[in-house]
């Protein structure tokens, strides 16, 4: 079945001067504008491609990858605004409308915004809403601890960062337990702390418990392959430091750097950590 605002692969029934046409199903064709049809393109062949609607309101598909698709947040600028909205450059020839109802307040062009992409359900053309609660936090937050999840950084509070976690709820990752700046817009990966009982989400950039020491485990151990077997680095030494050189926190440092003395692995010396012969 056809995805309008998502990607689809489809076939080429029919190429013409200005493009080709592909099968949407129940006989409705598409057209693929030529700039954007593969070289050697012919009848029959398959292309994914990203479905939407033309200024006419006519489906139209493109190769080009939109900043988000239907059922997505992102951080979007805004271009123009009009008697009808504001329009949201998303990475197509044709601008995203942020009607003036899904606005929480009024737009301004060149500011950016945290917006959701969806159907209306009226028309059936894709907006966006800033009105992002309404689209959060509406089914079960099932998840397990130490789960890997999706992040979008939503905003910067005064007690850690507001992240959308897998489109589909909020969580928070605290500022004691960030080494690094994050920015608005940065997506990366997290794992599931703890599900509140408001149904919201503590997150970890970094994986819980023993599975945690292991993969900082072995980043110490490469880390001293590369450096002749020593580090001037032990459980005094700056978090930053730590931070910098293996993307944990000093009490997860100590907590694996502990796991391989006891493993006989490494030799903790006074200014720094050393590899024992038998780990080379």
């Amino acid at each position: 079945m056809l995805q309008i605002g998502n990607y689809n692969t489809l076939r080429i029934t029919k190429l013409v001067s200005f493009g080709v046409y592909l099968d949407g199903g129940d006989g409705k064709e598409i057209l693929l504008p030529t700039r954007y049809v593969p070289k050697g393109a012919k009848v029959d062949d398959e292309v994914q491609v990203f479905i939407y609607h033309d200024n006419e309101g006519r489906l139209i598909a493109t190769t080009l990858h939109p900043k988000a698709v239907v059922g997505e947040f992102a951080f979007m600028r805004v271009k123009s605004v009009n008697s009808t909205g504001a329009f949201l450059d998303w990475g197509l020839m044709k601008d995203l409308l942020v009607p003036f109802k899904e606005q929480k307040m009024a737009m301004r062009e060149g500011k950016w915004y945290l917006v959701y992409v969806h159907l209306d359900h009226l028309t059936g053309r894709i907006v966006a809403s800033a009105r992002v609660e309404k689209f959060l936090g509406n089914v079960p937050p099932e998840y397990e601890s130490n789960q890997e999840v999706d992040l979008l950084v939503a905003d910067d509070t005064e007690i850690g960062y507001k992240v959308i976690v897998n489109n589909s709820h909020w969580g928070m990752i605290y500022h004691n337990q960030v080494f690094q700046r994050l920015e608005r817009g940065e997506r990366l990966k997290g794992y599931v702390k703890e599900v509140r009982e408001d149904d919201k989400l503590d997150i970890s950039l970094q994986p819980l418990g023993y599975q945690k020491v292991d993969g900082i485990s072995q980043r110490i151990l490469e880390a001293l392959q590369m450096k002749d077997g020593y580090l001037p680095v032990h459980d005094k030494s700056d978090p930053e430091e730590i931070y910098s050189l293996f993307r944990c926190s000093k009490k997860a440092f100590k907590q694996a750097i502990g796991s391989l003395y006891k493993q006989h692995r490494i030799r903790i010396e006074a200014d720094g950590i050393r590899l024992l012969p038998s780990s080379i």
